[in-house]
């Protein structure tokens, strides 16, 4: 659906003292405002260090949530896909390592020394691995709040857990052109400075044309790691991107520190490192994007043998030397951006003109034992979608993990989770496969 409303205009904000006598509710939420704002340091850009225009927009948030009327309504969000609706992600503010208040006033110093890129993503992904929670008021095991900016001042390693607004005082103001993984892109709503802002990690383009992106986040229910429009889902023309200011000057562009061939056992079946991130990456510049639904990460996959086979067999390589695992071969040539790229795939016609989106056949036409026209019609829909990446043959009428796991990858990119996100079609999902 369109959105027709108009954005309500954002108040000017001024600082304001709260009375320290007054017990209402408006200056105890000034006061708690003024409290945890971070102090202000010289440097850097003016408007992004300004603590007290911060405290400001805090202050002015809450008292528009406490006149009520047209003031106190949130602006709309910016023009984004609006197939997701915005995170609800509120976070809470800047405290230290576990929650200290002693140390709510963390500094751009504490910054720990310098980290590389491939650090950044593994921490990023030990979260996603350990499946963490999202919450704005707990901390996890390594003492950082489990909240998006949370999640990010620990893959950045600072020594506190952080806000999104205040995360760019540890950071430099970047370009779309610049991004590079382990940097990150920034939303920060002045109408809701809690719960309406939102921080990702850039993992990496997942696709040639720079329109997707793997984005690293903390979001309900938990951390997670998936291919995301850019520069979201919602609110997309108001992220911004940046770049760690402490960030190892010996960081290369793909997270790797060589481009040395790492060895035959980093790749291959339980491999789960930065290697196998950096292939795919690889692979997906030279034409392998479609066989990455959810985007390139450490823990090797189905999509990254088929995508290396894929790459192999483009250079006219057959037998043991296309078995889609890579050798010093195939690294040399993907690093050194020898040989042939990958063929696009052969696109599916398009499906037959009709009145609308087809009517749903029924959830008893998909699912194990299925054998039918309607599962061989949903599978050519999601290869010509883009989301085929899991057929290594057909799609076909007989339905196979193949069929359930392309479901899942469109269930997902839609931002379902959990029991919407199950592989298996049902009415909402076939309505947005075919509109």
């Amino acid at each position: 659906m369109t959105r027709t409303d108009r954005p309500t205009p954002l108040p000017e904000f001024a600082e304001v003292e709260p009375d320290e006598d007054c017990i209402c509710p408006g200056c105890s939420a000034r006061r708690r405002a003024r409290l945890h704002a971070a102090p202000v340091h010289e440097g850097g850009h003016a408007a992004a260090r300004s603590v007290r225009r911060r405290a400001a927009v805090l202050v002015a948030a809450v008292s528009t949530a406490f006149a009520g009327g047209a003031a106190g309504a949130a602006a709309a969000p910016a023009p984004g896909d609006s197939s997701t609706p915005a995170p609800t992600n509120p976070q809470g503010w800047v405290s230290g390592l576990y929650g200290d208040e002693a140390r709510a006033s963390a500094a751009p110093s504490d910054a720990a020394g310098p980290v590389t890129r491939a650090q950044i993503i593994e921490r990023a992904q030990s979260w996603v691995n350990q499946k963490v929670p999202y919450s704005m008021s707990r901390y996890w095991s390594d003492g950082y709040r489990q909240d998006c900016s949370g999640f990010v001042s620990m893959a950045w390693g600072l020594g506190s857990s952080q806000t999104t607004w205040t995360l760019v005082d540890f950071a430099e103001r970047i370009t779309k052109d610049d991004l590079q993984p382990g940097d990150i892109l920034v939303h920060n709503n002045p109408a809701s400075p809690q719960a309406g802002s939102h921080v990702t990690v850039f993992g990496g383009w997942t696709n040639t044309a720079r329109t997707r992106y793997l984005a690293y986040e903390q979001t309900a229910p938990g951390a997670t790691r998936r291919d995301t429009p850019y520069a979201y889902w919602s609110n997309s023309a108001s992220y911004v991107p940046y770049r760690l200011a402490a960030l190892s000057p010996g960081s290369s562009s793909d997270g790797a520190s060589s481009t040395a061939f790492p060895g035959a056992g980093r790749f291959g079946p339980g491999a789960d490192n930065a290697d196998v991130t950096t292939l795919g990456r690889l692979l997906v510049q030279r034409g392998g994007g479609r066989f990455y639904p959810d985007g390139p990460g450490p823990r090797w996959g189905e999509s990254d043998r088929l995508a290396t086979e894929a790459f192999q067999l483009a250079q006219g390589w057959r037998g043991s030397e296309a078995d889609g695992l890579p050798g010093k071969d195939t690294w040399d040539y993907l690093v050194n951006h020898k040989g042939r790229d990958i063929a696009p795939a052969t696109p599916l016609p398009p499906p037959p003109a009709g009145p609308g989106v087809p009517a749903f056949p029924g959830r008893d036409r998909f699912g194990p034992g299925a054998d039918n026209d309607d599962v061989r019609r949903l599978g050519e829909q999601l290869v010509r979608r883009g989301f085929g990446g899991f057929y290594t043959e057909g799609p076909g009428p007989r339905w196979s993990e193949s069929d359930r796991r392309c479901v899942q990858a469109f269930q997902e990119a839609q931002g379902w989770r959990g029991d919407e996100a199950d592989g298996l079609p049902g009415p909402d999902t076939w309505a947005q496969l075919f509109s």
